[in-house]
């Protein structure tokens, strides 16, 4: 395992914006992610106090990035797929404080 210098950042999108998420955070030096489905919860009070319709179907885009990058992908997402938005995405990030199976790791002193 490697003391690790990444974040975690989650992106949540109206179901159909995953890949208007990749590509805006390839855009600015991400690698790839994981998807997973999800389903909102929101209630009508959430909606008419953020003056948003909430689609219950989400789409939770997953990025590991490097800390270096980290608010560059988030103001890429926020652009993309932010609430003023038809993704109405929020994102958010992280700290990981381990990583095992990144290719650049491969070749260091796996040993603690």
């Amino acid at each position: 395992m490697k003391n690790a210098n990444y974040q975690m950042i989650f992106c949540v999108v109206n179901a159909g914006f995953s890949q208007v998420v990749m590509e805006a955070a390839k855009s600015v030096g991400a690698r790839g992610g994981t998807l997973i489905h999800g389903r909102g919860t929101a209630n009508q009070e959430a909606e008419k106090r953020f003056q948003i319709v909430v689609q219950p179907d989400k789409e939770i885009v997953m990025i590991l990035v490097k800390k270096e990058i980290k608010d560059k992908v988030l103001l890429a997402l926020n652009k993309a797929v932010g609430l003023e938005t038809a993704g109405q995405g929020i994102a958010f990030s992280v700290p990981v404080d381990r990583v095992v199976g990144i290719a650049e790791d491969v070749g260091e002193d796996t040993k603690e």
